[in-house]
């Protein structure tokens, strides 16, 4: 066979069997999860922002990528689901008091730890490097280990005070299980927001109309003429019933004058209700007019003519 040295070949080097499946290192899948962008692919850096579905994010990049309206775009399925920088939440992170991988320069000689984390749970102290679960609040964006929120049940946020629900924690980097029941609240609560936005919209526009029509109907002291009572010099009071007028003061009736508001606008001082010293100041007054004996018999200019 050609084996010189009495060397005897094994079977699994002669013939080729199935080829193993290929797995995935943890310790890369946990880094690549944990400290670089999900959509830019990028290290992680602040200002960081998470998902609905618990995916971590540099800011600069979701922006980029939402201003990006051109019709090459690449689309990304791993930022498919963020319509608007109101779908992520920029997240409060505790810094680890004992990283120092940026402070350090990186050389040849030294050990890279990846293992440590940049972030830690600000309760237990826990690593935020993939080792274990943790997750944020939606309202406030505090990050904290699941454990922490386990240890210490509490309806209100352990860091700021903000009350919260359990709807409102969403694991980071979760499973494909934790990712179902996340999407499933996306949903559910992305429906209930269009809801409540067309109730909005149908109440406004119902008050709109009810204005309007509140508006455009005339009321009881336009609809009728108007009463007006004009007290004589007898002292008998006569009722007169004035038409419809515009809003200028014209009557409603184009081409005729109103006689009646001419009636009411003529009246002597005679008529109206003032006292006996203050009417005899006119001339029209009883006192001011003379007798036929007083008045001559020839014509002249004077005002005292009658």
């Amino acid at each position: 066979m050609g084996c010189d040295g009495g060397t005897i070949p094994k079977r699994h080097e002669l013939v080729k069997g199935p080829r193993k499946v290929e797995k995935a290192d943890k310790n890369a899948e946990l880094v690549a999860k944990w400290h670089y962008c999900a959509l830019s692919q990028e290290k992680l850096r602040r200002p960081i922002v998470a998902c609905e579905l618990g995916r971590l994010y540099n800011k600069d990049a979701i922006i980029e990528f939402l201003l990006d309206k051109s019709a090459d775009k690449t689309p990304m399925t791993a930022a498919s689901h963020i319509k608007s920088i109101k779908n992520v939440t920029e997240l409060k992170l505790a810094d680890n008091p004992a990283w120092s991988g940026d402070k350090e320069s990186i050389k040849g000689d030294k050990y890279d730890d990846m293992q440590s984390a940049r972030f830690i749970c600000p309760v237990v102290g826990l690593e935020m490097n993939g080792r274990h679960r943790f997750c944020f609040l939606r309202n406030c964006g505090c990050v904290f280990s699941e454990r922490a929120l386990k240890e210490i049940k509490s309806e209100v946020c352990h860091k700021c005070g903000v009350p919260f629900q359990e709807e409102d924690v969403i694991i980071l980097n979760g499973n494909k299980e934790d990712v179902e029941v996340l999407k499933k609240r996306m949903e559910d609560r992305r429906l209930k927001s269009k809801l409540e936005k067309k109730s909005k919209k149908s109440k406004s526009a119902e008050s709109a109309s009810q204005q309007g029509t509140t508006e455009d109907s005339p009321g009881p002291s336009k609809a009728k003429g108007r009463k007006d009572c004009i007290s004589s010099s007898s002292g008998e009071k006569k009722q007169v019933i004035l038409p419809k007028s515009s809003d200028n003061g014209n009557s409603s009736v184009p081409g005729k004058v109103n006689k009646a508001s001419a009636t009411t606008t003529k009246r002597s001082i005679a008529d109206s209700e003032k006292s006996e010293a203050y009417k005899s100041i006119f001339t029209s007054h009883s006192s001011a007019k003379r007798s036929k004996e007083e008045c001559s018999n020839w014509v002249t200019h004077t005002a005292y003519c009658f």
